[in-house]
């Protein structure tokens, strides 16, 4: 029995070597899972996806694997970086030995990264042991020998994106908007330290009606941004006086010492002010009444400008359905509005793209600013270059789990889940190393509504209560 034992020990042991050569052979790597790692998380790191390594490993349920497995990681991703947080894309960087480390783009293929720098698909495949030269992924990084630095990236119809200034005093916060508190743990994993709730007022309410989401928000540990809009059709009759009345009630809500307070919402539409009124000047006097009241109250709390809506659908012009933002923002600028506000009110969320991105969007106005996270980032940052910036919605649309977006939507139909955890990532590691972005606010945690308006389509909780952008933005902002 004891020979036998040994017999068959010693196949097991040769099995194990030829299955780790073969597998190096092949291109593959072997990875050891450490305490806390998931299988999300291996993939980001390698490049590869959840399903190719269950499938090379015969896992049967990829929610369970344990510190100490063993995992052969299929050819086609990178060494993975050793320093580099998952879901973050690192900039180019010359590691010693003039090798160039880059980080894969959607969209990129080794042709293109090869003619970037100045190398060949050959060096490229040999040095990275890239077996199938046609299968990169996005996010897999790519050791490049001999390549030169690629320059900065433009942004059409701008400079580079600023990657310094005077800090941003308070530093770089992250939250999310929430419509319940159901997931406090997975908020906090993910670097949040802050919530939204937008209410709106119906011109009678009393400030009671915000009570119970800065109640909620401090028992779970979070600050709380509120976002305050009204009804658009009271401001029709007298503008003067529904500002003022808008004021009094924003101070009766200061009083109740939320921390921030988001000063109406997207008032650059027809959907969220009078047709016929909108225009960036008639926007900053009720930012101006709502700064003197809320600071009157108490003055620590930031008081950030309404977002506009990002379109271009006006054309860049004013017409009576709406103004696109850049003028919009043009116009409260020059209305004064810098001296009614301590952080200026961005949204984004119509990327189908990486946040480092400036080109190639396949859709049609493909060289908007609203495409791109940069050029959205130096259009509020220029025109206000003496705020810091607040994205009080910032979110990337994905129908995974849920089905066909509706037609309106359906630009987003390819964006996976994983592609939404690894750009929110993304996005706030750019959002914080820039020192310009005070508040990046996810848009959203947890909608469940997919409608005509897919929420949900938005939310970093997915149908299976899963959440991939909470693991990725954790490990960018250091909480995990």
């Amino acid at each position: 029995m004891r020979r036998f034992i040994l017999i068959l020990s010693l196949l097991t042991l040769v099995f194990l070597i030829s299955s780790s050569v073969m597998a190096q052979n092949a291109g593959e790597q072997t990875h050891i899972v450490q305490p806390g790692e998931t299988l999300f998380r291996i993939s980001v790191r390698y490049g590869v996806s959840v399903s190719a390594i269950v499938q090379r490993n015969s896992i049967a349920n990829p929610n369970l694997i344990f510190a100490g497995q063993r995992l052969i990681i299929p050819a086609g991703g990178g060494a993975p970086p050793p320093t580099t947080a998952p879901g973050s894309t690192p900039q180019p960087t010359q590691p010693p030995g003039n090798v160039t480390t880059y980080t894969v783009q959607r969209g990129d293929t080794l042709g293109s990264i090869a003619r970037r720098f100045n190398t060949t698909i050959q060096d490229i495949a040999t040095r990275n042991r890239i077996t199938n030269p046609n299968r990169i992924f996005a996010g897999q990084v790519l050791q490049i020998s001999g390549g030169a630095l690629p320059g900065p990236t433009a942004v059409p119809g701008g400079n580079p994106v600023p990657t310094s200034s005077a800090p941003i005093a308070g530093g770089f916060e992250l939250g999310g908007h929430v419509f319940s508190f159901a997931y406090p743990a997975q908020m906090r994993g993910a670097g949040m330290t802050w919530a939204k709730v937008q209410i709106r007022w119906d011109g009678s309410a009393t400030a009671d009606i915000a009570r119970g989401p800065i109640d909620a928000a401090r028992s779970n540990g979070f600050k709380i941004l509120l976002g305050v809009v009204g009804v658009p059709d009271q401001i029709r009759a007298n503008p003067t006086q529904y500002y003022q009345n808008f004021a009094n009630f924003l101070a009766s809500v200061a009083s109740l010492n939320p921390d921030a307070i988001e000063v109406w919402n997207e008032p650059n539409i027809d959907r969220e002010w009078p047709s016929g009124q909108i225009s960036g000047g008639n926007y900053a006097q009720m930012l101006a009444a709502a700064y003197a009241a809320i600071k009157r109250v108490n003055s620590n709390i930031l008081v950030i400008s309404g977002a506009p809506a990002p379109t271009g659908f006006f054309g860049g012009r004013c017409a009576a359905g709406g103004c696109d933002d850049d003028i919009f923002i043009r116009q409260m600028r020059d209305a004064g509005a810098a001296n009614n506000m301590d952080c200026v009110g961005l949204h984004y969320n119509e990327g189908i793209l990486s946040p480092s991105r400036t080109s190639g969007d396949p859709r049609g106005n493909s060289g908007h600013y609203s495409r791109y996270y940069p050029t959205m980032f130096n259009l509020y940052s220029s025109t206000f270059p003496g705020k810091p910036l607040c994205f009080t919605e910032f979110g990337y649309l994905s129908p995974e789990g849920y089905g066909p977006l509706p037609a309106a939507f359906a630009w987003a139909q390819n964006v996976s889940a994983q592609d939404q955890a690894v750009w929110l990532a993304e996005a706030a590691r750019l959002a914080r190393d820039s020192r310009r972005v005070r508040l990046m606010i996810i848009w959203n945690v947890d909608s469940t509504d997919y409608g005509a308006d897919p929420q949900a389509g938005f939310a970093i909780i997915r149908p299976n209560n899963t959440c991939n952008a909470c693991v990725t933005l954790g490990a960018v902002l250091g909480s995990r």
